[in-house]
């Protein structure tokens, strides 16, 4: 996958994503692919980053600048991320639509960025919408959107490849040579 390819997905997520009556999935994809832009994170480092570890600036003013801790790879090195102005947007954004998520549930909201957003299946057993998502979880979401986006878009552009990591390595390739 080529780095136009890559900004590609991140226009068409993040635009979807902030329109009216957006799904919450499609929201969650765009932060998702946001992060994965600005910080070259895996899945599994998604899955460690906490609303803590987010600064998105005052909440009353409209700041454009905010920042992310990132534990990358199996020793969690701890890196803290810029963040751009457009992800900084969306972010906020995703903080409200978490929160109706996780509004249904007893107890206190998980501190985990990422969450389900409908009822999810694990192993047969029923899980509710709100509550930290799985590695797979993230794997599907991507897999739905590239299939739903190469059913749309047919002949009319190279279909998406099934695996996020090739996204993720467009945008960190273009980070090493500089682009």
């Amino acid at each position: 996958m080529s780095l136009e390819e890559a900004e590609w997905v991140w226009r068409e997520l993040s635009t979807e994503a902030m329109r009216s009556g957006a799904k919450p999935e499609t929201v969650r994809l765009a932060v998702i692919t946001g992060l994965v832009r600005a910080t070259g994170a895996r899945y599994g480092d998604l899955l460690r980053v906490r609303v803590e570890d987010l600064d998105l600036g005052p909440a009353r003013a409209r700041s454009t600048e905010g920042s992310v801790l990132v534990r990358h790879g199996k020793h969690r090195t701890p890196r803290q991320h810029l963040l751009p102005t457009e992800l900084v947007v969306l972010l906020r954004h995703w903080m409200g639509v978490r929160e109706e998520l996780a509004a249904e549930l007893e107890g206190s909201v998980p501190r985990a960025l990422l969450l389900t957003v409908h009822h999810t299946h694990d192993n047969g057993t029923t899980v509710a919408s709100g509550l930290p998502i799985t590695r797979q979880g993230l794997v599907l979401s991507w897999r739905r959107f590239a299939h739903r986006t190469n059913a749309r878009y047919g002949a009319l552009r190279p279909p998406l490849p099934t695996r996020f990591e090739q996204v993720r390595r467009a945008w960190l390739e273009a980070d090493l040579s500089g682009s």
